[in-house]
């Protein structure tokens, strides 16, 4: 779930646009172990990760006038980190003076393939799974994307989709129901 709700971030963004140094801290604070943790997936060099989360956040603070075009700041942040990453390592193997030839394997052929196998898998899901989701009602799809991508409790649901709780909970155990009778 959600530790920070959409609306403080958008408050402490306006508040930094607006100077407030502490709110950038904020932002920072807010965001820096998980960013470490999603750099920790692409790549083990500690040190390039905590140089390239550095630089993120010096671009986010040089170019802070411009964040009103940015919808959802924790995926800006994350593809952000990973574009960096990648460049690095371009850089890298482009001044490097070693031959391709020279260099030794990242990984195991084995374990090469079955992360591709487990890649594959996972789009065969999604594709499976968006086209069960097709198969709803646009109440019903709107109603598990809140409670389960979202990770909005039945109250918030209530709210955003202005109906009651029991209303809810009815919606969602159809919407499921109906789920499972389509995979079956």
């Amino acid at each position: 779930m959600n530790k920070y709700s959409n609306d403080r971030v958008v408050s402490l963004i306006t508040d930094f646009q607006s100077g407030d140094v502490t709110a950038f801290s904020t932002l920072y604070d807010m965001h820096i172990n998980i960013l470490f943790n999603y750099g920790s997936k692409l790549t083990t060099d500690k040190e390039l990760l905590k140089d390239c989360i550095h630089d993120v956040f010096v671009k986010l603070y040089s170019k802070k006038n411009e964040l009103d075009i940015i919808n959802n700041l924790k995926s800006y942040l994350f593809i952000s980190l990973k574009n960096k990453i990648f460049d690095e390592y371009r850089k890298r193997m482009y001044l490097s003076e070693t031959a391709v030839d020279e260099m030794g394997t990242v990984c195991d052929s084995e374990d090469l393939e079955n992360s591709y196998l487990a890649k594959e898998q996972i789009q065969i899901e999604n594709m499976m799974v968006k086209q069960l989701l097709v198969q709803l009602s646009p109440r019903q799809r709107e109603v598990l994307t809140l409670y389960y991508l979202e990770e909005k409790k039945y109250e918030d649901i209530c709210v955003i989709m202005n109906m009651n709780y029991q209303s809810v909970r009815n919606l969602m155990h159809r919407s499921l129901t109906k789920l499972r009778s389509l995979v079956s």
